[in-house]
Order: C-alpha cells, then structure tokens, then sequence
C-alpha cells in the first residue's frame, strides 16, 4: 500500500499525541509499505521510513492559548496546492478540520479512499472554546464528518461522541512503545508527583497545584516535577509562588529527548494529568509502563479516564483540589502496590498491536471500494 498521512503539526518536533500516533504507526507500516506524511515544516530531521512533505512553513499552532484559525487556513490552502503524488488510502487527522476538505478534494480527483481519524469531537464543547463563533466551529465539525465514511476513533469516548452525529467509525487507540520504555533507567533524583503535557488551559495544571497546596500540609519536603511549555506557563509559575509552593515545585520546560522524559516518569511516584479534556492521553498509558498509578479526572470530554480503572491502576478524581489531593496522598503511601497492575494494563497498547489493527482496517477500507 502507498499511505499518505495529513497533519499539520510533525513528530519529533511537535510532541502531542496526534504526531506522535502517525509517527510511530507510519514507522511500523513503513517497514511493508510505502508512507508518506504531508505537514509542515518544523525543521531539517528525516523521518526515517517515512517520507515526509513540508507544504508550508511551520507557524504557531496557538494563539491567545487557543489553536490558530489562521494556521489552520494557511494550512488548508498549503495543502490545497500542494498535496502531490498517488496513493491507495489518505488518512487525515480531523483537527484542525479545515485540512479535511482540501484532503477531501485530492481524494476524490485521485480516486482515492479518505480516512478521518478522529481524536476528539467537540459539540457543545466548541461555545466554551470560541465563544459566538463556537457555532462555526460546530457546523464544520458536523460536515466534516459526512466527508467520508471511513472513519477512526482513538478513544471510546470519541466514538460514542461521534455515533452522536450519526456517524460509525473503527476504533483503534493510541499505543505506546512498550519495550522501549521497560528498558529506559530512572534518574538518582526522585519526584513524588509529575505531570508531562502542553502548559494550556484545558490540561488544568492550576488544579494541581491547588491540591499540592494540601498534601504539602502532610508532606512537607513534597517534590513536584512539571514537564512542559505553553501559554500557561507563565501564569502557573506565579500561582505557584502565591501558593508557597516555589521550593517544592519544579517547572522543566520541555524536554526534546523521549527516554529522558521516561526517566523522569521512572523516577517519580504518582503521575497527575488533571485534563479537563483529552482526546487520549497517551502519556496516562506511559506512566503507567513506568509503573506509576495515574490520577486523572471525572471530566465528560476526559477520554484519559477511560484508560483508567479506579482503584485498578490510578484513580478517578472530582475535579476538586481536596479530592485530588486525597488520591495523591493514597498514592504516595501504598502506590508501589499498583505497580504490576500499571505495567499489565500499558502492555496491551504496545505500538506494534495498534500497527497491525490499522494496517487490517486500511485493506477493509480498500477491499470495501
């Protein structure tokens, strides 16, 4: 088969959980197929097996802590003009949406099946989000899911949220490089708590920080780690020094090396992800082949708590700092009990498995033209 993936933002430069899905399923295809991946440009690095396409050059995916409008056309019309070549399946990421119609348009004067994959959807969501103009964000999401019929949902959230719009679709989650994480080391210096993720309002790290705020009362000497960048980060560094917490918080800003940060995960008790909402949460499955509970929350567009089984592997919290705290704490004081049932539960999405799922779904999606 020769694959084309569409999206925007790349692997290894941009380190979300939708680049690094094609990255790690298009390197796994690759070694039997023929993959190509059309984004931007964000730097000079191959893809190894992966044949990649830069339409355009790499801008600011956010602004004002929302995702751009105006990247989202530029990308669109980039991959309008530029979209180049013939393939058996094109499969484009729904986010940012408007890049689904331009994919749709070379779909269809190629003859070629169009795949959706879908990581979120929003609905009543996109108010919140864009205020007035949520209800254009609404209509497109609605028409870019009748672009095709061949569609993927990465969580069972997704799938329910889409089944709402009238539309079925396969679902293939997100995986993990299982045996690449079990051989990474941690670190001599140790964190209680940790949290790995985009510094953006939804990922709520305030919460966290509130709850910190309550276990320091009970762990004084508590060490907090947060890896990351964004708008946020700015804001979060302030509250956490209005909250007294500078000497136990540390903020390491984003880290570009993958094993460092599961170094990081390996060196650290409990992992905190108090998303309000996620269309995965590939990093909960990360913590967890670390060995580390996860505690994550009881948000309607939180798909992360899916991967969680309270009590299990983590735990679903309130979205209250004295909940959230309450979980930290059990966490702390009997978390290495969790460790074989964290590392049992992550050993199901190894990357190699999701692979083969989406490589069986592309040859129905052929055999079905």
């Amino acid at each position: 088969m020769r694959i084309a993936y569409v999206y925007d933002a790349v692997y290894p430069w941009i380190k979300g959980g939708v680049e690094k899905r094609i990255y790690e399923i298009g390197s796994r295809l690759a070694k039997k197929h023929e993959v190509h991946w059309f984004g931007l440009q964000w730097g000079e690095e191959n893809l190894g097996d992966i044949k990649f396409y830069g339409v355009g050059k790499g801008k600011n995916l956010y602004k004002g802590g929302k995702r751009s409008i105006r990247e989202a056309l530029y990308f669109a019309s980039k991959l309008f003009l530029k979209f180049k070549g013939e393939y058996d399946i094109i499969d484009c990421q729904q986010f940012p949406y408007l890049s689904c119609f331009s994919a749709k348009f070379h779909s269809i004067i190629k003859n070629t099946p169009l795949v959706i994959t879908w990581h979120e959807v929003w609905r009543e969501y996109w108010k919140e989000y864009l205020g007035d103009l949520g209800i254009f964000g609404l209509q497109i999401e609605k028409v870019t899911s009748k672009l095709t019929k061949n569609n993927v949902s990465v969580s069972r959230l997704t799938q329910k949220r889409l089944h709402s719009l009238g539309v079925t679709s396969e679902f293939i989650p997100n995986g993990i490089d299982f045996k690449r994480i079990q051989k990474v080391s941690g670190r001599d210096e140790e964190y209680d708590i940790i949290f790995v993720g985009r510094l953006i309002k939804e990922k709520n790290v305030d919460l966290l920080l509130r709850a910190v705020e309550i276990v320091k009362n009970n762990v004084p000497d508590l060490k907090v780690l947060i890896i990351g960048e964004g708008p946020e980060k700015e804001r979060l560094v302030s509250l956490a020094s209005v909250l007294k917490l500078s000497q136990n918080v540390k903020f390491l800003g984003f880290l570009r090396d993958y094993e460092e940060v599961i170094s990081y995960l390996k060196s650290s008790k409990v992992f905190v992800l108090p998303s309000k909402r996620e269309g995965f949460g590939i990093v909960v499955l990360e913590a967890n082949a670390s060995g580390l509970p996860v505690i994550t929350l009881n948000y309607p567009m939180n798909a992360s708590k899916d991967l969680i089984i309270h009590g299990y592997n983590g735990f679903i919290s309130s979205s209250t700092p004295s909940s959230l705290a309450e979980y930290i704490e059990i966490s702390l004081f009997s978390g290495k009990k969790f460790k074989r049932n964290c590392v049992k539960n992550a050993k199901r999405y190894d990357w190699e498995n999701i692979a083969e799922l989406t490589e069986k779904f592309y040859e129905r999606v052929l055999n079905e033209r």
